[in-house]
């Protein structure tokens, strides 16, 4: 899983019985691709832009709520109020950072996106709404929803935002459409939010929670077997994606997330193979590689180790597909999850200081340990050869 805004790519060659392992980049000729991998991209494209700060953003909940559990600092001091609006004011105006980047993402005006997520966070409106009071607009109900920390409704709000405004440019003169066509948008869009979009949102979003709370109550060790077994896969091809925005839905509407933990050790079993490859390794280059690989998975980047070193050698993407659904079976009987989005890693371990933290620590642990072990015990196949980057 990545955590910055580029991906990493590493091809592969064989040469004679060596494969080598090269950086480069590529151009992709476009084709028709499936709904599903339009979506994807779609989520992707949302939420990539943001997830380091979301990242800081949990970290800081984790070592605040950590200080708490600990009594070092208590909710009635002054110093809490602050450090907990500096953690929690990403979440809180959620709307407006996802308002930006489905705008760029989507190709409608970025600032008309935000003022419509900022409709939707107004004061007087979120107090209502906080109250369950219905508000009566031009004749209809607007039932309340609880848009802080959403993600449904913006980015439906912003998918419809493209085509009013595509309608505006074809339908006004000039001289007017650089004012009337977000006047109109904002009306429009923001209207159609809070009568449809908004209810439709938090609906599909409690969907959402209670089929997957659903599913894990039947058997979280289940559950955590399978995805555990399946996340790193699931990176390969980018549809890990499709589980941010139930994993943020879940912190939303529970306030804590199992997806996020049941993804820790299959992460941790990344570096534990590619670790065990270095300690293996021959070629100098390679071991470099697999070091700097290793130590990359443990802080959450799980690409460099699994392109550049597992994946080319299969026998420990295997293991690490093993590691992960042992260790993800052991974080679902631990009942451990996140208190905040953060993808697994050693810089944002405090946001999983909720239940279960112990448990996600020793899955963690456990599906390292195996990855590592089990790949120094197995026959390896062709060492990769690593060719350096061609200076340009």
């Amino acid at each position: 899983m990545t955590l910055t805004g580029h991906s990493y790519y590493s091809g592969v060659r064989m040469q004679g019985d060596h494969m080598n392992v090269v950086n480069e980049e590529t151009v992709v000729k476009p084709s028709k691709r499936s709904l599903v991998n339009i979506i994807i991209d779609g989520i992707s494209g949302i939420f990539l832009p943001i997830v380091n700060i979301l990242s800081a953003a949990g970290i800081m909940k984790g070592l605040l709520a950590g200080a708490v559990a600990l009594e070092l600092i208590s909710k009635t001091e002054g110093t809490y109020t602050v450090l907990n609006a500096m953690a929690d004011s990403l979440f809180h105006y959620l709307p407006l950072l996802l308002a930006f980047t489905a705008a760029r993402k989507f190709g409608a005006n970025p600032f008309t996106a935000v003022v419509i997520g900022g409709v939707m966070l107004y004061p007087s409106l979120t107090t209502l709404f906080a109250n369950n009071e219905v508000i009566e607009f031009m004749g209809m109900s607007i039932k309340p929803v609880n848009y802080p920390a959403s993600a449904i409704p913006i980015i439906l709000a912003v998918g419809l935002l493209v085509y009013v405004e595509r309608f505006c440019v074809k339908i006004l003169p000039e001289v007017i459409r650089g004012f009337f066509t977000p006047l109109i948008s904002v009306i429009v869009v923001s209207s159609v939010t809070l009568l449809v979009f908004g209810p439709m949102g938090a609906l599909a979003g409690d969907a959402l929670a209670d089929g997957y709370r659903t599913v894990y109550n039947l058997s979280s060790v289940g559950a955590g077997m399978v995805l555990g077994a399946i996340i790193q896969p699931m990176v390969i091809f980018g549809l890990h994606w499709s589980l941010v925005p139930l994993a943020i839905n879940n912190i939303s509407t529970g306030g804590s997330d199992t997806i996020l933990a049941l993804m820790g050790p299959a992460a941790f079993a990344q570096a534990g193979a590619a670790l065990a490859v270095f300690i293996k390794a021959k070629d100098k280059q390679f071991r470099t590689l697999s070091l700097s690989a290793s130590i990359s998975a443990l802080f959450g980047v799980t690409e460099p180790a699994m392109f550049g070193v597992n994946l080319p050698l299969r026998k420990p993407m295997i293991i690490v597909c093993c590691a992960g659904s042992i260790g993800g079976g052991m974080v679902g009987m631990f009942g451990s999850s996140a208190i905040s989005f953060a993808f697994p890693g050693l810089a944002t371990l405090p946001a999983y200081l909720g239940d279960g933290f112990g448990g996600f620590l020793i899955a963690c642990t456990t599906g390292f340990l195996i990855a590592l072990i089990a790949t120094l015990c197995v026959k390896l196949g062709p060492e990769p050869v690593v060719e350096p980057i061609a200076k340009s």
